[in-house]
C-alpha cells in the first residue's frame, strides 16, 4: 500500500484533530475524528476488495526481438462474486496499462509496449496490479502470477544479401520473380526469338499473327547453409544479429536456409516454422 499526497494530508489532518480533541476534551472534535477514521477504514476495505479476485493472462507474439518495441497483449478477468473492479493499473517489467472498469464475466483486454534488451529465454513470472480506488488517498497493490515464457531473438541488423543470380540484394520492397524454364506460368508474351519450342503457346499463336510464348518463373533457389563463424561481425552478438537478418530475409524470399553452429548443422528449410526454429537456435546460442 502506498500513501498518496492527498492521503498524507488526510492522515496528518486526522492526527492533528485527534491530538486537539485529547488536549481540549471537545466532544465535537472527537466525533469529527471518529468520522474521519471510519471513512478511512471503509475506503480501505473497499480498496482491498477492489484488487481481489482478479486473474491476469498475457500473450507475447511469436517473434520477439531484442531491443525492439513489442506489444504485450493483456486480458484481465474479474472473478469476484458480485463486485466490479475500478481503476486497475497492470504493470509488467516497467510497462503499464489501465482498465477503468472490469465487470464480472466480462474480461477486458489491453496492451502495453515492452522492449527486451537481451536475447535468449525469457520468463515473465508475475505482474503487478494497483488501484487508487475509491479515493486517491492510498494506492493498494498486489502481484498476480502469469508464468509466460518466450524466446527473445537477436536484434536483426541489415547485411547485403546475395541473390540467387549472384547480384547483391538492394532491399527492394517487392520481390521480383526471375524468368526461367521450369517454373510456374507467369505470363504470355510475344515471341522474340531464341525461346525454346516447348515454350511456344501453339493454341494461342493460331489465333494471332505472331507467335505467343509462355514465360515461366525460375525454379526454387539453391539451398543455403549459413555458417555463423563465417558471418562478418566484430563480435558474437553482431554476427548473431546479422544471422537473424539473413535468416528472415532469405527464408521470406523463398530460399531454403540452414545453419551451421560450430559442429552442429541444421538442414535447410523454407517454412515459417523452420525460420522460427533457426531464430531460436541463434537466440539460445552460447546461453547454455
Amino acid at each position: 500500500m502506498k500513501l498518496t499526497k492527498g492521503g498524507g494530508m488526510y492522515v496528518a489532518s486526522t492526527l492533528l484533530l485527534g491530538v486537539s480533541a485529547v488536549n481540549t476534551g471537545n466532544n465535537l472534535l472527537f466525533l469529527i475524528v471518529a468520522a474521519m477514521l471510519a471513512f478511512m477504514a471503509i475506503t480501505g476495505v473497499l480498496g482491498w476488495l477492489n484488487i481481489r479476485g482478479l486473474a491476469l493472462s498475457v500473450h507475447l507474439p511469436d517473434e520477439v526481438y531484442a531491443g525492439t518495441d513489442t506489444f504485450l497483449s493483456i486480458t484481465l478477468e474479474n472473478r469476484k462474486r458480485y463486485l466490479p473492479s475500478f481503476l486497475i493499473r497492470v504493470g509488467v517489467l516497467g510497462g503499464s496499462t489501465s482498465f477503468l472498469l472490469v465487470e464480472k464475466n466480462r474480461p477486458q483486454s489491453g496492451s502495453l509496449l515492452l522492449s527486451f534488451p537481451v536475447r535468449g529465454p525469457l520468463q515473465l513470472a508475475e505482474a503487478s496490479i494497483s488501484s487508487p480506488f475509491p479515493v486517491n488517498f492510498f494506492v493498494r497493490a498486489a502481484s498476480l502470477p502469469i508464468r509466460q515464457e518466450c524466446t527473445v531473438f537477436p536484434a536483426p541488423r541489415a547485411l547485403p544479401v546475395p541473390a540467387p543470380g549472384g547480384k547483391p540484394d538492394a532491399g527492394e520492397s517487392a520481390a521480383i520473380a526471375a524468368a526461367g524454364y521450369d517454373g510456374d506460368l507467369a505470363k504470355i508474351s510475344d515471341y522474340r526469338g531464341g525461346e525454346p519450342l516447348k515454350l511456344i503457346h501453339w493454341r494461342l499463336s493460331a489465333k494471332h499473327e505472331e507467335f505467343k510464348v509462355k514465360e515461366l518463373t525460375a525454379t526454387a533457389a539453391e539451398p543455403l547453409l549459413l555458417d555463423l563463424d563465417l558471418i562478418p561481425g566484430r563480435d558474437l552478438e553482431q554476427r548473431l544479429s546479422f544471422g537473424t537478418f539473413l535468416v528472415n530475409r532469405l527464408v521470406k524470399g523463398g530460399r531454403p536456409v540452414g545453419l551451421k553452429l560450430g559442429e552442429r548443422v541444421i538442414t535447410p528449410g523454407s517454412t515459417r516454422s523452420h525460420r522460427l526454429k533457426l531464430l531460436t537456435e541463434l537466440a539460445n546460442y552460447g546461453k547454455n
